[in-house]
């Protein structure tokens, strides 16, 4: 794979410095000035064809040199691509599984799979994934018990990986929704929903309702279809007569620049308010925001752990296995536990959570030696806040302020 890496970028680096594009567009502006020369003057034509003999001629020799160029690289990609799969794919070993901790509880492993293919709307492909982990299920307890056969009685819904009757009709619930919303731009679903979980919505702060009602506005503003059948700006305005009252207390200013925004209608695009109605990302906003919101009324990430697992350890892996390959030359162990031995750069929407280093000790904060924060506002880790105090007043070894342990306060990240 490597080969045809660098064979590709050799080949992205010849494209990128080719002069083919500007050699035949100063081609082309010769001619163009060649004919308009012709066109004002019709007796210079002679002249201005035999200049023009030389310059066009050059500017061809140094179209093909470029073509051939071009041409050489594709030629060496393209045979580079033809290699024998075993050439191009080396094969390398994996980390050691000695240490699997999941290799034990393959019953989360089910369930993450299940949870997964729930969320992604493939119900019929987890119906069968369930069906037969409780037939494998069935067969092995047959097999303990010595029975010939497995026990037709077991009930699916007693193992563990299978999830709840209820969280599958909600994830049902929540892909229908999702459809309708993304395929169809039918948002009344996702209004009724968050209608009737409001007081949930707002016990989380959140301000789902009124951006599914706004992006409503905007969509009947456009020429979009309600319940009735009405389109447009009358229909827009008629919706905000009917629905926006509600949400007047809270969101004032926001209905006022939807209501200014009407005004403009002749030059929206032109308007302070033509971004609220010229948003080309605003539907997969509002569906990315529904998910987020219906999940945590779940006790569920947005997004599936099996998915963020899964790029977190393709991300993690070359790094590991570089790792691995040095250790083996180095005839070294890996001998921390529950960290890892380097640090693993990740994207930061796959940092979940804050992590702390006391500037005293310069070790990472846990559940037992949690940060503090002291009076003067600098936090360092309770142990080191021990250390430094021996239970009496102390002064805080960043600033001149002095202060008693009990008057620093635990820090939650």
């Amino acid at each position: 794979m490597d080969l045809v890496q660098k064979e590709h970028d050799r080949l992205l680096k010849r494209l990128k410095a080719s002069q083919g594009a500007r050699n035949v567009q100063s081609t082309i502006d010769l001619l163009q000035s060649a004919r308009d020369t012709i066109a004002s003057d019709p007796t210079s034509a002679a002249v201005t064809l035999a200049k023009l003999q030389n310059p066009v001629k050059s500017s061809f020799d140094t179209i093909n040199d470029s073509l051939k160029e071009t041409h050489s690289g594709l030629n060496k990609y393209t045979k580079s691509l033809d290699k024998p799969p075993h050439q191009l794919f080396k094969d390398r070993p994996l980390p050691s599984t000695e240490h699997d901790v999941l290799s034990s509880q393959e019953h989360l492993i089910n369930r993450a799979i299940a949870m997964h293919l729930l969320r992604e709307g493939q119900f019929s492909v987890a119906a069968t994934f369930l069906s037969e982990i409780a037939e494998q299920k069935a067969t092995m307890q047959a097999h303990e018990s010595g029975l010939t056969s497995p026990d037709p009685a077991i009930n699916l819904f007693d193992i563990d990986e299978v999830p709840s009757p209820e969280i599958r009709k909600q994830f049902a619930a929540m892909y229908y929704i999702l459809q309708e919303l993304q395929e169809n731009k039918n948002l009344l679903p996702a209004i009724e929903w968050s209608r009737e979980n409001r007081e949930a919505l707002e016990a989380r702060g959140s301000n789902l309702e009124f951006e599914l009602c706004r992006l409503q506005f905007v969509y009947l503003y456009h020429g979009g279809s309600d319940s009735q059948g009405s389109n447009g700006r009358q229909a827009a305005l008629d919706y905000a007569r009917r629905e926006f009252h509600a949400f007047v207390p809270r969101y004032l200013r926001e209905i006022q620049q939807l209501m200014g925004a009407m005004a403009f209608c002749p030059n929206l695009q032109g308007s302070p308010y033509g971004h609220i109605f010229n948003n080309s990302s605003a539907w997969d906003d509002v569906a990315h925001f529904f998910t987020r919101e219906f999940c945590s009324l779940l006790g569920l990430s947005a997004d599936s752990p099996l998915y963020i697992a899964a790029t977190a350890g393709a991300i993690a892996l070359p790094t590991l296995l570089k790792l691995q390959t040095i250790m083996k030359a180095k005839r070294t162990e890996w001998t921390s536990e529950n960290e890892l031995p380097v640090e693993i750069p990740l994207p930061p929407s796959y940092l979940f959570h804050s992590i702390f280093v006391c500037p005293v000790s310069k070790e990472q904060a846990t559940d037992e030696n949690p940060p503090m924060m002291m009076p003067c506002g600098h936090v360092i880790a309770e142990e080191s806040l021990r250390r430094l105090s021996k239970g009496n007043r102390f002064k805080c070894p960043y600033c001149p302020s002095e202060s008693h342990p009990k008057d620093a306060r635990k820090v939650f990240l």
